[in-house]
């Protein structure tokens, strides 16, 4: 059984799809003005990590992620670079592609669409609307009414419409009937870009775009709705009211929402300067070890980012791709009749499995399925200290590193680089067996340094002595 903490109700909720091992899943995307940073890393990281979990555990999923191309901050870059709005999504989604790839979001399936390619649909949502009466038309301009829906406005953030009102954090605009109603079509401004309406020219606002887009691609009500913790409101808020009053459906059954990341006990954001993108952290970290990163704290929590929590995740993955190079080793040992069986470690390996599936299956609990991982690789480590093993041995080390491999490449979507460590491994074990043939050489020891040299070429090593450096080849 798969529970979800649920930011709609507040609390742990059985997860129940709408269709039998069907899971519809909309995250919002990015906005595509400019490079990516760490902070829009990790919901792309976790949902993409939930879905696999979920295809895992046998569901079949539905997963859309938008790209918001048409607002503010994109008209305001299209205006500094010189170039069309569509010119600036191509090339920051582009980017986006990119950057993403090497942090290994699983692409295959997944619809991605565009905010600019569903304008039709919200026109029809905001006539609706208008209809029903849960929207009005001021001078061009449309607003949602908010005091036709308050019995339920708030509900998802938890706050009281009375205390909304009298708050700061809305903008007043005189033209509107409450400082909580908020724009769901914008009166065209010289020079922005615009699109033919009921209302003459203008734009979609911000929150009308993800009703759309997940009302054509999901329907009127779907299993999971995610983003970051920011999102709540007034974006999602505003989501449901829109959705709910247009449609008539239930919107998203369950909500999910990641936390911040902070950069020394301070959430990053673009408006401190503390923000990296993430191409820049890619530049000195893998992408292995980024996701490593990301997913080794419960998605709720806040992440704090710094050089020094970075690299005890690449340690930490090191640890875990060392203990299955040593066991691949180990399986190409002969087998002996009399040797180890592997009892302990099949019945660590058994304990791991239940306690990765029953971590994931409680909220997507990521920190205590890696956790499980690492009890799992202590034991792998010491069970292969031994250097005989019964067929039954065997089977259990092999059993051992196939699941380590599949939960961290298919589930946690974490890229395991074996191959490439063994190649390392060996050239830098070759170096330093010439460093000491260079030593033995100055001691003028000629026996031993042939030796040496004779030894690497039975092993297909051929090295040749220079003036300053011994040069060696396969």
């Amino acid at each position: 059984m798969i529970r979800i903490y649920n930011t709609l109700t507040g609390k742990m909720d059985e997860f129940k799809p709408l269709v039998k091992d069907e899971v519809s899943m909309y995250v919002c995307g990015p906005t595509v003005y400019n490079y990516i940073h760490i902070g829009n890393a990790r919901p792309a990281i976790f949902f993409d990590t939930i879905r696999r979990y979920f295809e895992y555990r046998g569901y079949k999923v539905k997963y859309v992620q938008n790209f918001t191309d048409v607002d503010d901050k994109m008209i305001k870059k299209s205006n500094e670079e010189g170039i069309t709005l569509k010119e600036v999504a191509d090339k920051y989604i582009a980017a986006y592609f990119e950057d993403t790839s090497k942090v290994n979001l699983k692409e295959e399936g997944m619809i991605r669409p565009r905010a600019t390619d569903y304008i039709d649909h919200m026109i029809k949502l905001i006539e609706t609307l208008i209809e029903k009466d849960y929207a009005y038309e001021v001078n061009g301009d449309v607003y949602f009414n908010v005091e036709n829906y308050k019995d339920e406005y708030g509900k998802l953030s938890k706050q009281n419409i009375d205390d909304l009102n009298s708050g700061s954090r809305v903008d007043i605009n005189e033209i509107k009937k409450s400082p909580l109603d908020f724009a769901l079509w914008k009166n065209a401004k010289p020079g922005e870009p615009s699109w033919k309406s009921p209302w003459g020219e203008g734009r979609p606002g911000w929150h009308i775009e993800c009703s759309a887009m997940s009302n054509e691609l999901l329907g009127k009500t779907f299993d999971i709705h995610g983003g970051g913790q920011d999102l709540i409101f007034p974006h999602h808020e505003n989501e449901i009211a829109q959705s709910k009053c247009s449609t008539g459906g239930d919107f998203a059954r369950y909500w999910i929402h990641n936390g911040y990341i902070n950069i020394k006990g301070e959430k990053m954001s673009k408006s401190l300067g503390n923000f990296f993108l993430l191409r820049d952290v890619l530049k000195e970290y893998s992408g292995n070890v980024l996701r490593f990163f990301i997913l080794s704290s419960h998605y709720r929590k806040p992440i704090d980012f710094s050089e020094e929590e970075l690299k005890q995740s690449k340690t930490g993955l090191e640890r875990i791709e060392n203990a299955i190079i040593r066991a691949n080793e180990v399986l190409k040992y002969a087998m002996e009749e009399d040797g180890i069986k592997g009892e302990e470690l099949n019945e660590v390996l058994k304990v791991s499995k239940e306690k990765f599936v029953s971590g994931m299956d409680e909220d997507f609990n990521t920190a205590m399925g890696i956790g499980a991982i690492f009890e799992l690789v202590k034991e792998l480590n010491k069970t292969i200290e031994n250097k005989k093993f019964s067929q039954e041995g065997m089977d259990v080390i092999k059993n051992t590193v196939e699941f380590i491999i599949e939960v961290l490449e298919n589930v946690l979507g974490v890229k395991l680089t074996l191959e490439t460590k063994v190649e390392d491994l060996t050239k830098e074990l070759i170096e330093f067996i010439l460093k000491l043939r260079t030593d033995v050489r100055n001691e003028k020891n000629w026996a031993l340094s042939d030796k040496i040299r004779d030894g690497l070429s039975e092993l297909g090593i051929k090295i040749k002595d220079g003036k300053d450096k011994t040069q060696w080849s396969i």
